[in-house]
């Protein structure tokens, strides 16, 4: 498999995404759905943002790891949040584990209504191999 990343500017590279990512040559494609705080249980999370995005990074990792794949094999990442505000000053959690994780993702970050309860952030994924 062969990633090439596509860049018109150079301003997103301090954020760990790519503006676009192509792929050639994958045998297969994973499509993650929103991983969030929700405990193996079912319950939702109530922490704070912070808290909340560390358990959804490790969800998402964790669901990568069963299905065979690993962070880099990352090509998409949706970060779905209730409070952009509060997810700002902690998106370097996020960008630290993109990057020490080799993630050369294309990225949105939306701002929605509501979540699940009381989470406040999801991240869903594809990724190939």
């Amino acid at each position: 498999m062969q990633t090439r990343s596509i860049n018109p500017h150079g301003w997103q590279a301090g954020f760990g995404y790519q503006q676009a990512v192509e792929v050639t040559g994958a045998n297969s494609t994973l499509y993650v759905a929103g991983q969030a705080a929700i405990a193996p249980d079912g319950t939702p999370s109530e922490a704070d943002m912070l808290s909340q995005l560390n358990d959804t990074i490790g969800y998402l990792e964790e669901v990568l790891d069963k299905a065979g794949y690993a962070p880099r094999n990352i090509v998409r990442l949706t970060v779905y949040t209730t409070d952009h505000d509060g997810l700002l000053p902690h998106f370097p959690v996020l960008t630290e584990w993109l990057n020490k994780n080799n993630v050369q993702s294309a990225m949105t970050l939306l701002t929605v209504r509501q979540l699940y309860g009381p989470l406040k952030v999801e991240l869903e994924a594809t990724a190939v191999r």
